[in-house]
């Protein structure tokens, strides 16, 4: 098979594929944070803490 026929029949195969990245990206986000809630946890006090430390309100 030469390249162009692979390069061809790839463009085929991803012309037939629906690609949702933002679902795929939310989907991961919400397995990773099954499997290790205590990580997500950290993160978002994490942020928390740098937003709210950067935009004091007071």
């Amino acid at each position: 098979m030469s390249v162009s026929q692979s390069i061809q029949q790839r463009s085929k195969t991803e012309a037939t594929e629906t690609k949702h990245p933002v679902d795929d990206l939310t989907t991961y986000f919400y397995e990773y944070a099954r499997q290790r809630p205590d990580v997500v946890a950290m993160w978002c006090f994490g942020i928390g803490f740098v937003l709210g430390w950067k935009l004091k309100p007071w």
